[in-house]
């Protein structure tokens, strides 16, 4: 009784948030072995559905594609945010600094309907002007996403750059080197961890987007968020509960990486230096 005396009430909330948001997590995994048909019908431990998954051409392609939508979206989004975020952190005086940091951090507020209707009606109006784009598909969406992915890398990145010792970039001005060599061998080094935020933040936001995706799409570009969507309204196949296990354990074991690697380079920086004497 004691020890439950002790146990704080910001422990109980962490434990209650934590359970809230693994224990759905965990009965889609335990289901995604289930043997029936029906998802929500235990009938037996069964990897079938895991057969089916990598049988279903369908699937795999809109997997294959959504990852490599997300991928250079998710690069594209880290140059383009970049930039902007130096702009709006370096140069504080300037006319129109106002309207744009608003146009940049508009796609953070607006309606995902909206930016989806607006891009198609440029893409639309772009192939009747100038015969581009002919087909809408994967370089559509790719823009699309780029577009509402950079609001995001930009704010994660400008809060780095806020943070950031300038002095360490004027020593080096001082030493003889360029801007332009100053960027990208001091700054880029320092403002890396949020570099990386940023892009696994687009990369996610890219694969799981679904309404701008189906404003911008066309026949034979369809990503995954969008053929599961479809498959759901006929209902839910186990397949996709194979497909959602997978995804769980390719993000947690990259996750662990991340967290290991993140530990490695913090233990190597704390560790004191060699004695020169």
């Amino acid at each position: 009784m004691a020890r439950l005396r002790n146990v704080s009430f910001s422990t109980v909330m962490l434990v209650i948030g934590l359970l809230f948001l693994y224990i759905p997590m965990a009965i889609l995994m335990f289901y995604s072995f289930n043997s029936s048909r029906l998802v929500t019908v235990w009938a037996g431990f069964s990897t079938r559905w895991y057969v089916e998954l990598f049988r279903d051409q369908q699937l795999l392609s809109a997997v294959w594609m959504s990852l490599r939508i997300a991928f250079f979206s998710a690069t594209m989004a880290v140059c383009i945010g970049t930039l902007a975020a130096f702009v709006m952190t370096r140069f504080r005086r300037f006319r129109g600094r106002t309207m744009l940091s608003s146009m940049i951090t508009a796609p953070l507020v607006m309606p995902e309907v909206i930016t989806g209707l607006s891009l198609l009606l440029l893409f639309v109006h772009m192939a009747q002007i100038i015969g581009w784009p002919a087909d809408r598909g994967m370089v559509t969406i790719w823009i699309a996403h780029t577009t509402f992915c950079s609001a995001y890398v930009a704010v994660v990145v400008s809060s780095r750059l806020r943070e950031l010792d300038l002095s360490i970039e004027e020593a080096a001005m001082d030493l003889g080197a360029t801007p332009f060599k100053t960027f990208f061998l001091i700054t880029i080094p320092v403002i890396t961890p949020a570099l990386v935020a940023g892009w696994l933040l687009a990369f996610t936001l890219s694969l799981d987007d679904l309404v701008i995706a189906s404003f911008v799409s066309g026949p034979g570009a369809s990503t995954l968020p969008m053929v599961v969507f479809s498959s759901v309204r006929l209902g839910v196949s186990p397949k996709i509960n194979a497909l959602a296990t997978l995804i769980i354990l390719a993000v947690s074991l990259i996750a662990f990486i991340a967290w290991y690697l993140m530990r490695r380079a913090e233990e190597k920086r704390r560790r004191p230096l060699p004695d020169t004497e």
